[in-house]
Order: structure tokens, then sequence, then C-alpha cells
């Protein structure tokens, strides 16, 4: 398959059977070259010799094992409470300008998110203390358009001045009004944009040009304050042992998964996507391969980009310290047992025997190209 593909107006990007670095290292479905032992050798399966894993964060294949130890070291940062499910999302209007400026408007989108949590919580006029959360970045949504979101794990309460002792939410089953969560949000966001066109922090590309003038980037700027800043709300769910289930249902997350693939025939490609318009029925989709694609490397994020931060009492510096601080106001000293993370060298099997697997050598894809072919890869392509 060779051909050109265009991303929300930006520079084209080269799509062929052997992509540039670029694109290799976000398309977990690369072809390799002649001679690999990829050739012989699924993505992430073992052969006997070989167990071939990208480990790009944006992989499908390569993300159980991250997911799985990110999630036992937050295992002791749990407090005994329960926790919010709070989602915070751009309108639409806004998605051309986002793709052009990623790095850019996905800080921004961070940093508004965070001022707003916290600014809402510590006013008396609802819980009064400092609170501490997780946020996710999430760019997709179920039919792979740009859909930028930030999901945020909260426990329920936070400190009262002074940490002296825990504040729990005045109604049960309620955090904060979502309302208001909305529109402060909305104009932090929006504030921050004219801030970074002012200081010429912006590029605009394509669609966008039209927005370079600052009284046409002064409209577009009104226009944002008629549409509805979506801010949702769930309620509780269960103690910290069943957070941990949930988070990993968020935290390494990519844009698609293989459960999801139904099959590609014709150049074309059909996946699974739920309809949550229509009460989250199951519905089939068809795209051809280079929309496809296209439609996915929306979804890569710059190089180095951090999407899961801390923020609050559960940022890095003190989150271990509040977290003991927390469960001590609360009774309960002792930190939550360690769960076992999947993938560890002790917990792996053979698949044919059942035995134990020793790692003795991971070998990363850009070293296999350097690496002569096996006698017995040869012998086997003969």
């Amino acid at each position: 398959m060779d051909g050109r593909i265009n991303v929300a107006g930006g520079p084209e990007i080269m799509v062929s059977s052997r992509p540039p670095n670029r694109v290799e290292k976000a398309n977990p479905a690369w072809i390799p070259r002649p001679n690999s032992p990829l050739v012989e050798t699924p993505h992430k399966a073992g052969n006997g010799d070989l167990s071939i894993t990208c480990r790009n964060r944006h992989c499908p294949n390569c993300q159980t094992q991250s997911r799985d130890r990110w999630i036992q070291a937050r295992t002791s940062e749990l407090v005994p409470v329960g926790y919010f499910h709070v989602v915070f999302t751009v309108p639409q209007q806004l998605s051309a300008l986002m793709l052009q400026n990623r790095r850019t408007l996905y800080e921004l989108l961070f940093r508004s998110v965070a001022a707003t949590l916290l600014e809402v919580a510590a006013n008396p006029k609802h819980l009064g203390t400092k609170i501490g959360f997780l946020g996710v970045l999430h760019t997709w949504g179920q039919t792979l358009t740009h859909h930028p979101h930030i999901h945020c794990v909260v426990p329920s309460g936070g400190f009262a001045p002074g940490r002296i002792r825990w504040v729990r939410p005045k109604y049960a089953g309620f955090f904060l009004p979502t309302q208001v969560l909305s529109v402060v949000f909305r104009a932090k966001f929006i504030d921050g944009l004219g801030s970074l066109f002012r200081r010429q922090k912006l590029a605009f590309h394509g669609s966008c040009q039209w927005l370079q003038e600052p009284s046409s980037f002064a409209r577009f700027l009104r226009t944002l304050h008629q549409h509805r800043w979506v801010v949702y709300s769930k309620k509780p769910f269960g103690g910290p042992q069943q957070v941990l289930h949930y988070l990993a249902r968020y935290t390494h997350r990519v844009a698609i998964s293989n459960h999801r693939l139904l099959s590609m025939e014709d150049g074309k490609v059909t996946f699974r996507w739920k309809d949550y318009a229509h009460g989250g029925k199951q519905r089939k989709m068809t795209l051809a391969a280079e929309e496809f694609i296209r439609r996915f490397l929306m979804h890569v994020l710059p190089k180095g980009f951090v999407r899961i931060r801390s923020y609050g009492w559960m940022a890095n510096r003190c989150r271990r310290q509040r977290a003991a601080l927390c469960r001590l106001l609360l009774g309960e000293a002792v930190a939550p047992p360690e769960t076992a993370v999947k993938g560890e060298p002790s917990a792996r099997r053979c698949p044919r025997c059942g035995g134990a697997v020793e790692v003795v050598e991971m070998i990363l894809p850009r070293e296999l190209s350097r690496r002569k072919p096996s006698r017995r890869l040869e012998t086997n392509s003969s």
C-alpha cells in the first residue's frame, strides 16, 4: 500500500509498506523488512527463540505489563474513601486547532482542568479543602474521531486547612457542582487560549489560517463562550481495590484495541464501535485503510508528552506522605496490601508446558535489523 494522507490540514504523511521512522514508531502493524525474524514471529508472540514487542505506548499489544506495574505502584497510595470519576471535554469547534498545536493545547487542557478542580474544591461554598486527583488524557471517540477529554479520578473529600482533619462532601454521592465546574473550566481554557495567541505560541495551517488575524481570533473566542463545555461526574464507586480495577480501564488505553478490529478486506478496515447516543448499541464501521490510518495517527501524542498526571496532594512530590496522613486521620494507618503484577518473570508461564519462563535477553525492534538472521530462520523460510 502506497499513498499520501493528510491529517487535519497539516503536512502530508507518506504511507507505504516500509513506513518512515516517525510513522513506524506509532504504527503497531508495520511490515518488516525481508529476512527479519519478525517475518517468522507475530508481534509479541514467542517462536521459541525470540519474543517481539515494540514497547510503544500507542500499540494495543504492548500496554498490559506497563499498566500492571503502574497500578501496583499506585496501590500503596490509595486511601479508604470513595472515588469520583469526573470527565472534562472541550467543544468540537476546537478540534482542528488542537490537532495543529497538540503539545501546547494539550498542556493548556491539563492546566485548565487542574486549576478548575483545585479552585472550586477550595471554595468554602462547595468543599473548602485541598483535594488531590489523577488525570488521564484521551483524544479519541468510539469511531477514532478527534475528541480530546481528560478523565479525572478524585478521592471523595480533602484536607482541611492545616491538614488537621479530613473533610468529606456534605452530601453522599455528590462531589462538586458540574455546572460550576463547566463555567470555570471554560473561562480558564479560553483565557489561556487568548494568552497563547498574544504570545504567538499558536500555529495556524489549512482550515485554521483565518484565525491568524487578531479580530478573527477574538471572534472565534466569543463563539466558544456560546458552546456547551461538558463536565460529567459519576457517583463514587467501590473501595480502593475497585479503584485499581477501574483505573486499569483508563490509564494505558489506546485509540483502538485489537478485539474491536473485525476484518481487513479489499483495502478496507471494519471495526466495532459503541453508539452511546442510542443506548450504547454495538455497531460496525468500515473505512478505507488510508482513512483508518489517518484517524489512528491523530491520536499519536507528541514525543515525551506525559498523558497521566497527578495534582494537589496526590502530586508526585508528596503523594505517599499525604496518603499516609489521610489514612491516619480516618483511623486506618495501615497501607493496602500490594497486588501481584501480571507479566513479572516469576508469573510468566510457557504456553505449552506450563513451566516458569526466565527472561534471558530483551531485543528491541530497531536491533533486529542489525542482526543477521539465524540459520534456523533461513531454513524455515526456504
